[in-house]
């Protein structure tokens, strides 16, 4: 992973540069709005999960409610892990999602929450522990974002990283200043004291380093742990009030030992267990849809039916997945088949629920309907609204052959959580325009069932294994809600979609053989509207030109062009020449994000 300092993270699938485009379904321009105002329409463009753009569809049409989350509304059950979550409070960094990703993946739960949320609040949550991320602004810069002071109290151990390290040093007396010279980048730390937080960890650690500023002098109380050539309070400590601050980054790869370090605060000096695990999330997800549904059913004389429109994604499928287990045959999944999907996903999404999971599932065939409003369509923003209309109107012709539904289940996921619940005003400075889920129509008919809104990707994916379902679903790359039709440049027509499934087949295919799948974020072909002189046999051709896209990630938000072994390329290449007819030319793009997007189109 190299990342800059200004990369953000989270569950990012989509490229998020376009704004809302078109007309709602309807033609009416009230049908609902984002949580940031602009109408909640089929074509603009999501950045979420996989199947965030197939929701964005459902808030233009259905009678769903926005979904109201209190500050009550937690994981289900009762264990330590929903009871005392590691609060990281959000100062503007890019990395702040991946500082709570991490806290996870030791198994403990964390939140993420806005950098002024009051003491009150994280007492009342029953906080073990508080991270105060980095930021892009200056301790000392008027307006800078800072905590309630009650932080400082000794009473919840704190960690600040990088800018929450200066903050603490400021904020309590000690004195920060402009660096020399910014320390951006590899660095090495001399560990220089004994500290709980560096329990077990060699005295000199490779770390990586973010920051333009620098503590000069430490607060009464304080003294150093950690220095660098160029940084004497690289890690300081006060272990009478249990504040510990980092200057350097734990939560990237480029910190080897920065998990050791977060394990350190968080099960060592806090004390909270690590008890978030898949299996229990399962447990008692499961026990809370099942209750909630059983109470409606009881309270309203209803069946309790629950409907789940699945788009070939990881996120719909697993939140089916748990929905399913816990009401049974009361859950109808219904698969809108457009005809874009990549080549046997339609086929192993209904070998899967239907015949492996005993599900019902409705598959509507609409190929031809989506083909036929798609014809002669360049403009890939065109290509969402109408994508986005039609299955709207292909979704509710099916629901409405079901009867009353009382539920809708809808993959959100929690970076779409965080994302809803910050203010514009707040600490981050975002990179981009942020349409996520959450701004249903007043006129609903379905409440909403998120079971997986507690979850990052990466805890999708292992729920969606312990759940049993197959891994080509479940660790499949992102692809984007509108399909194969955005990887078509130009018109889509289904010739154009059979040259470019079966190109993108070849590259799935030998990315897969190399053993090189699990370690990109996403490999694709795509159809260029180019057309190039080739000589195949005895024979001149002109033919179609297919580009070749592989991309290293950690997050989606930023990449960089995969370095794919020279052999590899060279069987793509060929077989695709060879096998794939009306093709006689491949390239392969070396773009990576930025400048570049991820997705052509």
């Amino acid at each position: 992973m190299t990342k800059s300092a200004t990369e953000a993270t989270g569950g990012s699938e989509e490229e998020a540069e376009g704004q809302p485009v078109g007309p709602t379904a309807d033609g009416s321009p009230d049908r609902g709005k984002t949580v940031h105002g602009e109408a909640a329409d089929a074509g603009h463009r999501v950045l979420a999960p996989d199947d965030a753009e197939v929701e964005a569809y459902l808030e233009a049409a259905l009678n769903a409610p926005a979904p109201e989350r209190s500050p009550e509304d937690r994981p289900t059950g009762t264990d330590e892990a929903a009871r005392g979550p590691v609060v990281v409070l959000d100062f503007g960094s890019q990395f702040a999602q991946l500082i709570a990703r991490r806290v996870r993946e030791l198994d403990v739960y964390s939140e993420l929450l806005p950098h002024d949320t009051p003491y009150t609040e994280l007492e009342r949550r029953g906080t073990r522990a508080i991270i105060l991320s980095g930021s892009p602004n200056s301790v000392y810069d008027t307006g800078a974002p800072r905590p309630d002071p009650a932080i400082w109290s000794g009473r919840i151990p704190v960690l600040g990283i990088c800018y929450g390290a200066q903050l603490m040093a400021h904020e309590l007396g000690g004195d920060v200043i402009p660096f020399d010279h910014r320390e951006y980048g590899p660095a090495s730390v001399s560990i220089t004291a004994d500290d709980p937080l560096f329990a077990g960890i060699e005295r000199e650690q490779p770390v990586w380093m973010s920051h333009g500023d620098s503590i000069s002098r430490l607060p009464e109380g304080f003294h150093a742990t950690a220095q660098t050539d160029s940084t004497p309070y690289a890690g300081l400590v006060d272990p009478a009030r249990d504040l510990y601050g980092i200057q350097f980054h734990p939560e990237v790869v480029h910190t080897p030992r920065g998990k050791d370090v977060l394990r350190n605060f968080v099960v060592g000096i806090a004390h909270a267990s690590p008890t978030w695990t898949a299996g229990n999330f399962i447990e008692t997800t499961v026990a809370g849809i099942r209750e909630r549904v059983d109470d409606h059913a009881r309270d309203t004389g209803s069946d309790g039916l629950v409907i789940c429109a699945l788009s070939g994604g990881v996120d719909s499928a697993v939140a089916a997945a748990l929905v399913h287990r816990a009401v049974g045959d009361r859950l109808t999944c219904i698969y809108v088949d457009h005809g874009l999907m990549r080549k046997k996903e339609s086929e192993l999404l209904r070998v899967t629920f239907e015949r492996d999971l005993g599900m019902n599932l409705v598959m509507v065939d609409a190929r031809e309907r989506f083909l036929t409003r798609l014809a002669g369509v360049e403009d890939p923003e065109q290509k969402r609204v109408i994508i986005g209309d039609e299955f709207i109107r292909v979704f509710e012709e099916e629901a409405a052959k079901l009867g009353r539904i009382d539920f809708l289940t809808q993959g959100t996921l929690y970076p779409d959580v965080i994302e809803s619940a910050t203010s514009e005003t707040k600490a981050a400075q975002k990179i981009k325009t942020h349409h996520n889920v959450g701004g249903l129509p007043a006129d609903l008919r379905f409440q909403l069932i998120e079971p997986l809104r507690y979850l990052f990707k990466d805890e999708v994916r292992k729920v969606g294994l312990e759940l049993g379902l197959p891994e080509p679903m479940v660790l499949r790359q992102p692809f984007p809600g509108p399909g194969l039709a955005i990887r078509i440049i130009g018109a889509v027509t289904s010739e154009r979609l059979d040259t470019l499934r079966e190109a993108d087949w070849i590259v799935i295919d030998e990315i897969k053989a190399a053993n090189l799948y699990r370690s990109l974020w996403q490999s694709f072909a795509i159809l260029t509207p180019v057309r190039s002189v080739g000589v195949m046999g005895d024979g001149r051709t002109y033919a179609n030109v297919v580009a070749i896209r592989a991309v290293t990630s950690e997050d989606g938000m930023t990449a960089d062009w995969a370095k794919l072994p020279y052999d590899v390329l060279g069987k793509i290449s060929s077989r695709i020449v060879n096998e794939v007819p009306g093709v006689n030319r491949v390239v392969y793009d070396i773009s990576s994000k930025p400048p570049a997007t991820i997705e052509w189109e």
